[in-house]
């Protein structure tokens, strides 16, 4: 059994599920409202960034906190109206997940999503169990690339930070985790695996992952 030091930090969209479709369409919706066109290629580049910081980046910095409120509460309403009976969890999680609460991992959810899209996908998937910690977008004040997010994570977890190992999907989550003093697993998708190359493991489903691969992380010697 894994040391109940050690702990597993997930982020969540692009990671346990596939939500990428769900929040490029409400962005679209919303933006297109205020004359926006919110192409593909814009959404890729801010995927995983908190609302306030895409909003800005699409609409200006002039932009009030009030309006930024009120569209990112439409945003993901439109989103949670979209996913409601459609998620399916990506290739891999249940499984690894299962493994690992077998193994003794501790389990944090850590994401820049309300809290809100958090508990609607853990129940829509079936894994609200799984989690000992969950860290919303109001838990911070920082986004990722920041490691704030992770280190809140490993401290409600009473985990020190090189005993965690991140799994993202982003390059700026691949980014918090480092700067965090994290080990990190990144799955390919939502960016291509050469921008994701600072991570210590590149895969491109967690159905490629075990835990024993992940013990490996902290015991690099050990043999397979």
């Amino acid at each position: 059994m894994m040391p109940k030091s050690k702990a597993v930090i997930w982020d969540m969209d692009g990671v346990i599920a596939d939500t990428a479709p769900y929040h490029l369409k409400a962005w679209q919706v919303v933006f297109r409202e205020r004359g926006m066109n919110f192409t593909e290629e814009d959404f890729r580049h801010t995927f995983g960034q908190r609302n306030d910081t895409i909003i800005r980046s699409a609409l200006g910095g002039e932009i009030s906190q009030h309006e930024i409120g009120a569209i990112a509460n439409k945003k993901e309403e439109s989103f949670r109206r979209r996913i409601k009976q459609k998620l399916r969890p990506l290739p891999g999680v249940i499984e690894l997940m299962t493994s690992l609460k077998k193994r003794g991992f501790q389990m944090a959810l850590a994401s820049s999503a309300p809290i809100e899209n958090i508990r609607l996908v853990i129940k829509t998937l079936g894994i609200n169990g799984c989690f000992q910690s969950i860290i919303c977008d109001r838990d911070v004040t920082e986004g990722k690339p920041s490691p704030q997010v992770f280190l809140l994570a490993a401290e409600r977890l009473g985990v020190e930070p090189k005993d965690c190992i991140v799994i993202e999907d982003a390059v700026a989550g691949v980014t918090a985790a480092k700067r965090a003093g994290m080990y990190c697993v990144t799955v390919t998708g939502t960016h291509p695996r050469h921008s994701l190359r600072e991570a210590d493991l590149v895969v491109d489903t967690l159905e490629a992952v075990s835990t024993n691969a992940l013990e490996r992380l902290f015991n690099p010697l050990r043999e397979a």
